[in-house]
């Protein structure tokens, strides 16, 4: 079965767009070097840079933690359904191409809210001969109409992996803790979920750096502690999997990263630092470049 978008059209659902404010998943999409972003997007993405100079290093081991998490599931655990809210803008191995790469049965559901992250999803988002592959434009703050619309493609009768990659540090508590609540309520037993989170329990004095670029542009912006991000786990009753949770770069390391081919060295040089980091090998991180925490968990 091929792709299919179950939602309205964003001309429809986002009349009051505007492409003068950044949007988190264009953000992160200049950082994975796309390009379906706009002027204001790399704007914040360079102020982020300068705050942090290797911050992209955060970006880059987040998307990395999402390919080995749905790699694991679906190769050991056995999940086949995926429903991936804050998905972003389509890039190299998005969620569906490693779990149907493995299981071409895979049914994998994606949320997001901005009209060019669902303008991209109708053309990119397409699923192997086999499996399914849909797009709901919805809000997080709408858990019911997520459900709904993801019922139409996922089985909830069966597991689901729910995954929450750096999306939750964008929602302040009263609302994360309650919409993840609903979600998972809505899971059946043996189901995951598969988080994401940043934090300043590590290198506290980058990350304040970045959230105040971000503060400044009108996101909100919440750092959680580890104890805080496991609460959305054991609050929920989900069992924590090994190794708990981590910083991301140490969540079932396997150092098989994709290195991205680099432009000759006179081409590199004339590329804007915000250019050039998606070129950069991230294999070379240590502790002290990383702010995320990764975990996973199992609803009983």
């Amino acid at each position: 079965m091929s792709s299919e978008v179950r939602e309205q059209d964003p001309e429809e659902r986002h009349t009051d767009f505007d492409n003068g404010k950044a949007h988190p998943a264009r953000v992160y999409d200049v950082f994975l070097g796309g390009k379906d972003n706009y002027p204001v997007d790399r704007a914040a993405a360079a102020a982020a840079l300068a705050a942090n100079p290797r911050g992209y290093l955060d970006v880059r081991h987040n998307r990395d933690f999402l390919r080995r998490a749905v790699k694991r599931l679906t190769g050991q655990a056995g999940i086949r359904q995926y429903l991936d809210i804050g998905t972003g803008l389509p890039t190299q191995e998005n969620v569906h191409e490693i779990a149907q790469r493995l299981a071409p049965d895979s049914r994998v559901v994606y949320v997001d809210n901005d009209p060019v992250v669902l303008a991209h999803a109708r053309a990119l988002l397409t699923s192997g001969p086999d499996g399914v592959t849909d797009y709901i434009d919805a809000d997080f703050n709408d858990p019911d109409l997520i459900l709904e619309t993801a019922a139409r493609t996922l089985d909830f009768e069966q597991p689901i992996a729910l995954v929450l990659v750096a999306i939750l540090h964008f929602v302040e508590d009263a609302e994360a803790h309650s919409v993840v609540r609903r979600l998972v309520e809505a899971l059946s037993s043996g189901s995951r979920l598969v988080l994401s989170h940043l934090t300043e329990d590590l290198n506290a004095e980058n990350v304040r750096a970045v959230q105040r670029t971000y503060t400044e542009r009108g996101f909100t912006f919440v750092l959680r502690s580890r104890a805080e991000v496991e609460r959305f786990l054991t609050d929920n009753g989900l069992e924590v999997d090994s190794p708990g949770v981590v910083p991301v770069h140490h969540w079932h390391p396997d150092h098989a990263a994709p290195v991205p081919e680099r432009p000759d060295g006179d081409r590199l040089a004339d590329l804007d630092t915000i250019d050039q980091v998606k070129y950069a090998d991230i294999n070379d991180v240590t502790d002290a470049d990383i702010n995320v925490y990764a975990v996973t968990g199992r609803k009983r």
